[in-house]
């Protein structure tokens, strides 16, 4: 589907220069002089790399729709993951790379969108968000939650995020996905 070059949102995914990219930013710029172009960070679905391109109004770009399918992840092997199919039950296994950093976040029974083009799978997208336990930060001090400062507490999956001064050791919290910042406070 052929879309105008200053629609490209982030999310999107186009086919550009032979491979499939997802927009991860995009910003309209209007120069004083010459005519308005959108200013689009992509990142290669297949190779990890990233390129920075304009595109004006007047080119045309490739949208590419990908097959997305609803998957419980079960378990972790080395550099394998293992989800299974929720509606007929069957197992694939892929590589870790697919999920990428995320992959910290991965907790047994949760629900994974996976995604493919022509049968391949290329990238694989947690929720939003993920509620953990905070297993060390340092002690509440008297008078520093006036103050708008964030402290370093290591979570239960193992990975360090930044936290409002009174969360606690044991408090669950919940943290995106997307990159690792506390959000709130959970509701349990």
């Amino acid at each position: 589907m052929k879309i105008n070059g200053n629609a490209v949102r982030p999310g999107m995914v186009i086919e550009h220069k032979g491979q499939l990219w997802r927009a991860v930013k995009s910003q309209q710029t209007q120069p004083g002089k010459g005519g308005a172009y959108n200013q689009v960070e992509l990142k290669s679905l297949l190779g990890g790399t990233k390129l920075n391109e304009r595109f004006r109004a007047s080119e045309n770009v490739e949208r590419v729709r990908l097959d997305e399918k609803s998957y419980q992840f079960l378990y972790a092997d080395n550099d394998h993951l293992t989800f299974m199919d929720t509606e007929d039950y069957e197992q694939i296994t892929l590589d870790a790379e697919i999920v990428g950093d995320a992959r910290a976040y991965l907790q047994d029974g949760m629900e994974v969108t996976i995604h493919a083009y022509e049968g391949q799978v290329i990238s694989a997208a947690l929720p939003d968000t993920v509620a953990l336990a905070v297993t060390e930060t340092e002690p509440v001090v008297k008078g520093q939650t006036a103050a708008s400062s964030f402290k370093p507490a290591m979570l239960e999956n193992g990975t360090r995020t930044m936290v409002p001064p009174h969360i606690e050791v044991g408090t669950r919290i919940v943290i995106s996905t997307v990159d690792g910042s506390y959000t709130e406070r959970a509701k349990d």
